[in-house]
């Protein structure tokens, strides 16, 4: 085992996938000669050449369009999006083409491509910087959606992306990448959990929190809080967005009785939606209290400065906990955020 922050541990997955396969190569802006913006592909240009590490122009539909061309050309590109909120130029290609194609050709074409975006908020950046638009992706049939939350899911899951033969979307939260821990470098994927498997963070007996992203810590940082007042909470790391393990988290909730979903992303018509529909369908009978969902408000990303007023916190968690325990009135998130134009009267 090495420890190594999650940067790393996906710098150590890339150069592992261009190795082991001549047919992978990286595409994105600024990923060859200066390492990418967060410098998680430095030096591999160096090491596999602009043949292999192609700086790319400043044009995310031509940089998913021409990995289209080369998917179908028997490659498997790894294309880097330099921010969320710049992929919403290649929307159009994944969606209408990098999801459609196996489906089309009936199953004669296939895609093997991942999308690298990095994603999320947290770092005290703006709009089109701090973005979560997975649920976009999510409810695209065609699309595998995976995050990471620990330097070793990066590493392992992202191999795994590479080797399949479907299109994956492959979310790293930024603010986790300086983050440290262990990563089997020598990991064997033929050992390696499903990549649509979700994973027991934390096991519990009150309440379940399931989440995914840069908010597994956040859910692991409230379930030990918790504990000093007595409470057991589980935490389900969900990895895979689409498809999604519903079965890993109906056995959580059916256990505790008590369920809190938490997401950055924008509250409505989010995953933690579909996610508490799912539940309250499997789970009807084993739940003692109705579902709680703390979220990012219903507001474009806020200056950098008010971002701590919006990405879901400790607090935040915890008092959705309290409601679900019923230990405080009403709902986390009872408030309806209000809407651009009554927030400005």
């Amino acid at each position: 085992m090495t420890a190594l922050t999650m940067g790393a541990a996906i710098t150590a997955a890339l150069a592992r996938s261009l190795a082991d396969d001549d047919r992978v190569l990286l595409m994105g802006e600024d990923i060859g000669r200066l390492g990418g913006v967060f410098r998680v592909t430095d030096g591999l240009q160096q090491r596999f050449g602009a043949q292999r590490v192609v700086d790319t122009p400043l044009a995310e539909a031509g940089i998913v369009g021409t990995a289209v061309g080369l998917a179908l050309r028997g490659y498997r590109p790894i294309v880097e999006i330099q921010f969320d909120g710049f992929v919403y130029p290649a929307f159009d290609q994944i969606v209408c083409q990098v999801a459609k194609l196996h489906y089309r050709s009936n199953g004669r074409i296939r895609m093997p491509m991942v999308i690298r975006i990095p994603w999320a908020g947290g770092v005290g950046a703006a709009e089109h910087h701090s973005e979560s638009p997975e649920a976009y992706f999510a409810h695209t049939a065609g699309l595998r959606v995976v995050a990471a939350s620990t330097p070793q899911d990066a590493y392992v899951m992202l191999r795994q992306a590479v080797a399949s033969d479907d299109p994956v979307v492959f979310f790293e939260p930024k603010r986790l990448y300086h983050s440290k821990g262990e990563v089997d470098l020598d990991a064997d994927l033929a050992d390696a959990p499903p990549l649509h498997l979700a994973r027991v963070a934390r096991e519990g007996t009150d309440a379940t929190i399931v989440t995914y992203g840069a908010l597994v810590r956040t859910a692991l940082d409230a379930a030990l809080a918790a504990e000093d007042e007595g409470i057991s909470l589980e935490v389900i790391d969900l990895r895979s967005l689409s498809p999604m393990d519903l079965t890993t988290v109906a056995a959580s909730v059916r256990k505790t009785g008590r369920v809190v979903v938490a997401h950055e992303a924008a509250r409505q018509a989010g995953l933690g939606a579909e996610i508490v529909a799912s539940i309250t369908e499997r789970c009807f009978h084993h739940l003692e209290a109705p579902p709680e969902r703390v979220t990012g408000h219903d507001i474009p990303y806020p200056p950098s400065k008010l971002e701590k007023h919006h990405v879901p916190d400790l607090d935040r968690l915890l008092y959705a906990v309290d409601a679900v325990l019923e230990r405080t009135s009403g709902h986390a998130l009872s408030a309806r955020t209000p809407t651009a134009t009554e927030g400005a009267r």
